[in-house]
């Protein structure tokens, strides 16, 4: 059943701003961003959001504030937040099918809301949270919806959504990353079932997920035809989870090695068509490259603002930090470049939501965020000092954490290879 999630909006209060220097919504790049709303100048004045999706974040924000930031820092010294129950909050609130079918529990909502809520959760004070929970609604869910059988949907969709369950994307292997074409996990057919062999790597939520969204070969033949998706229970005899992998950054999101030994799964749990698996998994891509730009936005803005009200209080040689050209004209430049990405990003949203094929205008918008995310944080933690080298600064976290975007679901290179391919100048293989 959908969620009235205007309703939502009457309950409860704002929450305060846990950690920082400034709160991001009193901040001036805040203030500014949700002056778009129409309203501000006049209805429609927002390229891509209208009253709606500005009331869904405001609703979102109260969790955010309320029910994740408090806890941040210590999930992030726990090297864990607590999923099932992260997620069970977001999905009674309706966060976690926004441009889902109505009739699985979504809010049936186009893919531009799906943008909206994942720009409100970069103000979560962590890159790791909001990167599970981009999993669970945009990179898990998007082939399932699209193209699994009712049966399916209602078993693995529905409690999905609804956060009773948590999931996790099982694409990468340790020699295929941003090589999707090269895994080697086996799904041999034996009857009724699928037999699971191999193992995959870098699984965000991969030690609390309840079942998996698998990538394998069914099948001998070209790598791009002989693929299939099949949703997997993690409880199966045979998935072993090997270990968390200890990461850099993105602290808070358990990371799992995963391992599957003569694992049997009902052939009916296949997505689609077999052999399909690849194109589902490519045109997932979209939606969660796209996702992951938005995400990065408010981190980025908000980073921006805490140097600028770091660097007025800090002095050095008797005069603000601020006041030194070299520092004011960089920040200057970095918001300006922010609000490149935001415009590259809803072009591609508005285009995406049309029926076009975004692949071109989503891999761009990824590559530059990525790269903008490094360069963004680098300057910043510079003009922090001594300080920005602690672990008690955002500004530090995006660091970290922000160093992922130019690597997970594609890395830079690939996105330049999909850009010049789209261009005609990419060599031809012989």
């Amino acid at each position: 059943m959908a969620r009235c999630w205007p309703g939502l909006l009457a309950r409860g209060k704002w929450g305060k701003w846990s950690s920082g220097l400034s709160s991001p919504t009193r901040s001036p790049l805040r203030a500014a961003s949700l002056s778009r709303a129409p309203g501000a100048a006049g209805e429609g004045a927002h390229v891509l959001y209208s009253r709606e999706h500005y009331a869904l974040r405001a609703s979102l924000r109260k969790i955010i504030d309320k029910e994740i930031n408090p806890f941040v820092d210590k999930w992030e010294e726990e090297g864990q937040f607590p999923a099932h129950k992260v997620f069970k909050t977001l999905g009674q609130a309706g966060f976690l099918g926004v441009n889902k079918p109505t009739e699985y529990g979504g809010m049936g909502l186009d893919f531009s809301y799906s943008i909206a809520v994942a720009e409100e959760l970069g103000n979560i004070r962590c890159g790791g949270v909001p990167m599970a929970i981009g999993v669970q609604t945009d990179m898990a869910t998007p082939a399932l919806t699209r193209f699994g059988s009712d049966e399916l949907k209602q078993q693995f969709l529905v409690p999905t959504i609804a956060g009773e369950v948590v999931a996790c994307l099982g694409v990468s292997e340790p020699g295929a990353g941003s090589d999707v074409a090269s895994i080697k996990t086996t799904a041999v057919r034996k009857g009724d079932d699928y037999v699971i062999n191999g193992g995959k790597m870098w699984i965000t939520s991969g030690c609390q997920a309840d079942w998996m969204c698998l990538l394998a070969n069914s099948s001998e033949g070209p790598p791009h035809q002989n693929k299939s998706l099949i949703c997997l229970p993690m409880n199966l005899p045979g998935v072993h989870v090997a270990k968390k992998i200890d990461k850099m950054g993105m602290r808070s999101s358990d990371t799992a090695q995963i391992f599957f030994e003569d694992v049997r799964v009902p052939s009916k749990y296949l997505i689609g068509e077999e052999g399909m698996g690849f194109t589902y998994q490519m045109l997932q891509f979209q939606e969660e490259r796209l996702w992951a730009v938005a995400s990065i936005l408010a981190p980025m803005e908000n980073v921006i603002q805490e140097t600028i009200d770091y660097t007025r209080q800090r002095k050095i040689y008797n005069q603000p930090v601020l006041h030194n050209q070299t520092v004011h004209f960089r920040l200057a430049e970095l918001a300006t470049e922010v609000e490149l990405v935001r415009s590259l990003l809803y072009q591609a949203v508005v285009l995406y939501i049309r029926g076009n094929d975004v692949t071109k205008f989503a891999s761009m918008a990824k590559l530059k965020a990525g790269r903008l995310a490094r360069e963004l944080s680098d300057n910043c933690l510079q003009f922090w000092g001594g300080m920005g080298f602690t672990n008690e600064v955002l500004v530090s976290r995006l660091y970290r954490d922000s160093r992922l975007l130019s690597i997970g679901a594609g890395a830079d290179e690939v996105m330049l290879s999909i850009i010049c391919k789209y261009m005609e100048t990419l060599p031809q293989k012989k």
